[in-house]
C-alpha cells in the first residue's frame, strides 16, 4: 500500500454527484469556507446539459500558491455518484483518498489497492435522523460537508458564518443546515483518523480579491460601458451574461420614479437579436448582444452588415464545444475564426480576449469605445470556464473621471457651418470615417444606410474602383486598429531562452502553473498572453526573437495558430500547436508535460492531443 499523499493547502478535492440531487449549494459552501480561511481556491463546475440525473462534478483546487487554474489529477475524490464509481475512482492520484457513503457494502474488487478509502455511512445516518426524502438528500450533501471539514480541519465557525447568511431571515432553514452539518463532522471525529494528509491552515492570501463568475463581471461592464440597449435569445452558457446586464440595470439604470433607462429585448432568435443591436445602435444607442458558437453562425449576414455599413456594434460570445449543438455544457475557444472572419465577403473584425472576470468586466466597457472609435463589429470572447464558473480575481476598478468615446460623431453646428461630410471618407488617414447620428440636422447628415457597394460620399455604386477604394479603407481602419486593442502581454523567462509559447483566454491560469513547472525542471520558456485580434506588431517581433513557439489552445483546428499565420506571415513550422479540446479547461500538467516533453526530447511537431 502507497503510503497516503500529504499537503498542506495544496491539494485538489472533486465532488463526483448526480446533477439535481442538490449538491451544488453543498458543494460551494465547502469551497468558499476554505476562501473565508484566507486560502486561494480554484473552483470548476462540469455538468450535464439535462436538469436532473446525469453525472455532474465540481472541483476544488486548493493552492496556497495562488494557482487558479486546473492542476490536473485529483487527491480527495468524494464519490456520491454510483454510475461514475470506476471513471472517478480512477482519477485519483496514487496515495490519494477516496471518500464514500459507506452504508451499503462495496465488494473490494471496485477499490485501488493505492488509494486510502474513507468510508462514512451517510444514508444510514440521514434515514435515522429525517423522514422526508428530500430532507434527506439535501441534508446528506451537508453531512458530507461536515465529515470533510473535520478530515481536512476546516474551521467550523467557518462554516456556520456562511450559513448564516446564505439562510439570512430564514432561520428555520439555517438551524437544521447548522444541525446536519455539525452531525457529519462529529461523526467523522469520532470514527476517523482526523485529520487527514492533506490539511488546511489559515493564511492571509486572499487579500481583497473577490469570487465572481465572468458572465456577471461581463453584464456589469456592459452597464459601466454605457450600453443601453440588450437585445439576446437564450443558450448556454451565455444566458446569464444577459441576466446579469439586466440585474446591474435595474439597479443603476433605474430613475428614483421608477423609469428605466435601458432596453431589454429577449428576441424570438439570434438573427433577431443581432438585428435589433444594429438597429439601435445606428440610432445612436450602445448595444449588445450575448450568445454562443451557434448563435454565431446564425448573425453571420447581420455581422457582415455592421462591418460594411460601419455601424457599432458589440457580440459577447461564450464559447461552448462544437460544433453543431455540440456539447452545451463544456468549454472550448472554438469561435476564434469565426469571430474573426465573420460572415461572407472580406471581413476582418475586432475580438477582445479576456482572461478572467477582472478582464471580462474591463473588456465588457471597452468594447464598445472599441466599437464606437472603429464603427464596427467588436466580438468578446469568453468561454464557458470563464463565463459560468467563479474565479478568484482583483476587484473591478472604474475611474469616475471617465467618459464615454463616441469616436468620430459630426455634430448638428458642424454640419450648418458647412463641414464636408463624406460617410465613408476618409478624411483623417486612418480609415476611419465620420458618422452621424439619423436626425441630427434637418437637411443634412446621414438618414439612411445600405449593405450595398457605395462610393465615399454613400451614393450607390458598382463602379470597381470605388469598391476597391472602400475596401481597402476598411483595411487600413484595420491597421489603426491594432492600436487601440488592448496589447498584449509579456513574461520574460528567469534565464534567455529561444523557445516560447503563446496563449490566451481561460488557458492562462493553468499556464501560469505550467510555466513554474516547467522553470523548475531547468526548462526557460518566453511566454505572451494574447489578449486581442488584430495582432499588435509585438507578437510578430516575439515569434522573429524565438526558434519555435507553442501555441496553447482548446480546439482541435488550432485556430489562433491559424490566424497567426493568415495575418502575419509566419511559416508552419515555427508554432507547434498544443491542442487541448475534450471540453474540460486545460490543465497545468498537461501543458507542462505538452511543452517539456518535447523540449527535453528536441523533437518539435504536434504537441498535446485531443484529450488528457
Amino acid at each position: 500500500m502507497r503510503g497516503p499523499v500529504t499537503a498542506t493547502n495544496d491539494f485538489v478535492v472533486k465532488f463526483a454527484n448526480v446533477n439535481g440531487s442538490g449538491s451544488a449549494s453543498a458543494n460551494q459552501l465547502f469551497a468558499k469556507a476554505i476562501l473565508r480561511m484566507g486560502i486561494p481556491i480554484a473552483s470548476r463546475n462540469i455538468f450535464p446539459s439535462n436538469i436532473q440525473g446525469l453525472p455532474t462534478w465540481f472541483e476544488v483546487r486548493v493552492s496556497g500558491e495562488g494557482y487558479l487554474g486546473r492542476r490536473g489529477g485529483v487527491d480527495l475524490m468524494v464519490a456520491m455518484n454510483p454510475q461514475t464509481w470506476e471513471r472517478d475512482v480512477a482519477e485519483i492520484d496514487p496515495g490519494g483518498y477516496l471518500f464514500y457513503d459507506s452504508t451499503r457494502p462495496v465488494p473490494q474488487s471496485r477499490f485501488r489497492e493505492d488509494v486510502h478509502v474513507i468510508g462514512v455511512p451517510l444514508t444510514a445516518m440521514c434515514n435515522a435522523a429525517y423522514t422526508d426524502a428530500r430532507q434527506r438528500q439535501l441534508f446528506k450533501n451537508i453531512m458530507y460537508v461536515g465529515a470533510l471539514s473535520a478530515l481536512l480541519q476546516i474551521d467550523p465557525a467557518v462554516v456556520e458564518t456562511l450559513l448564516s447568511e446564505q439562510y439570512k431571515g430564514k432561520e428555520k432553514l439555517a438551524k437544521p443546515n447548522q444541525e446536519a452539518f455539525q452531525m457529519g463532522r462529529d461523526w467523522a471525529l469520532a470514527n476517523l483518523p482526523c485529520p487527514l494528509g492533506l490539511t488546511l491552515e489559515r493564511a492571509d492570501k486572499v487579500g481583497d480579491r473577490i469570487y465572481v463568475d465572468g458572465n456577471s463581471a461581463a453584464g456589469l461592464g456592459a452597464v459601466y460601458g454605457g450600453a443601453t440597449v440588450c437585445a439576446w435569445y437564450p443558450i448556454t452558457p451565455s444566458t446569464s451574461l444577459a441576466e446579469g446586464f439586466e440585474r446591474y440595470a435595474k439597479k443603476f439604470r433605474t430613475d428614483p420614479d421608477g423609469r428605466k433607462r435601458y432596453a431589454i429585448v429577449q428576441a424570438e432568435d439570434e438573427l433577431a437579436s443581432i438585428g435589433i443591436v444594429i438597429g439601435a445602435a445606428w440610432n445612436g444607442a450602445r448595444a449588445f448582444t450575448a450568445t454562443s458558437g451557434p448563435g454565431i453562425s446564425l448573425m453571420q449576414e447581420f455581422v457582415g452588415l455592421s462591418y460594411f455599413a460601419e455601424i457599432p456594434s458589440v457580440i459577447f460570445d461564450v464559447q461552448r464545444a462544437g460544433p453543431s449543438t455540440g456539447m452545451p455544457t463544456r468549454t472550448q475557444q472554438s469561435d476564434v475564426l469565426a469571430a474573426a472572419y465573420a460572415s461572407h465577403g472580406d471581413t476582418k473584425h475586432v475580438v477582445l480576449l479576456p482572461e478572467d472576470p477582472h478582464e471580462c468586466f474591463a473588456f465588457g466597457a471597452d468594447a464598445f469605445d472599441i466599437a464606437d472609435r472603429l464603427q464596427q463589429p467588436v466580438f468578446v470572447l469568453l468561454d464557458l470556464d470563464i463565463g459560468m464558473n467563479d474565479w478568484l480575481c482583483e476587484p473591478f476598478a472604474w475611474d469616475d473621471s471617465r467618459r464615454m468615446d463616441r469616436g468620430k460623431v459630426m455634430t448638428a453646428e458642424e454640419l450648418e457651418a458647412g463641414r464636408v461630410f463624406g460617410r465613408y471618407l476618409d478624411a483623417d488617414g486612418d480609415g476611419i470615417p465620420y458618422r452621424t447620428y439619423p436626425g441630427t440636422h434637418p437637411s443634412k447628415g446621414a438618414f439612411f444606410t445600405r449593405g450595398t457597394s457605395r462610393d465615399r460620399f454613400a451614393k450607390y455604386t458598382e463602379v470597381g474602383a470605388a469598391y476597391v477604394d472602400n475596401m481597402q479603407r476598411l483595411l487600413q481602419k484595420f491597421e489603426t486598429a491594432k492600436g487601440i486593442v488592448p496589447r498584449p502581454v509579456l513574461r520574460q523567462a528567469a534565464e534567455p531562452t529561444r523557445t516560447g509559447v503563446i496563449y490566451y483566454g481561460s488557458s492562462s491560469a493553468a499556464m501560469r502553473e505550467a510555466l513554474s513547472a516547467l522553470e523548475a525542471e531547468g526548462i526557460h520558456v518566453d511566454a505572451l498572453r494574447i489578449r486581442a485580434f488584430p495582432f499588435h506588431q509585438e507578437v510578430e517581433r516575439f515569434v522573429a526573437d524565438h526558434d519555435q513557439v507553442f501555441v496553447v489552445e482548446q480546439n482541435r483546428d488550432a485556430q489562433l495558430r491559424t490566424l497567426l499565420m493568415n495575418e502575419c506571415g509566419i511559416v508552419p513550422q515555427q508554432l507547434i500547436p498544443v491542442l487541448h479540446y475534450d471540453g474540460t479547461p486545460i490543465t497545468a500538467r498537461f501543458i507542462r508535460a505538452a511543452i517539456g516533453d518535447k523540449v527535453l526530447a528536441q523533437i518539435l511537431p504536434f504537441a498535446g492531443a485531443a484529450a488528457e
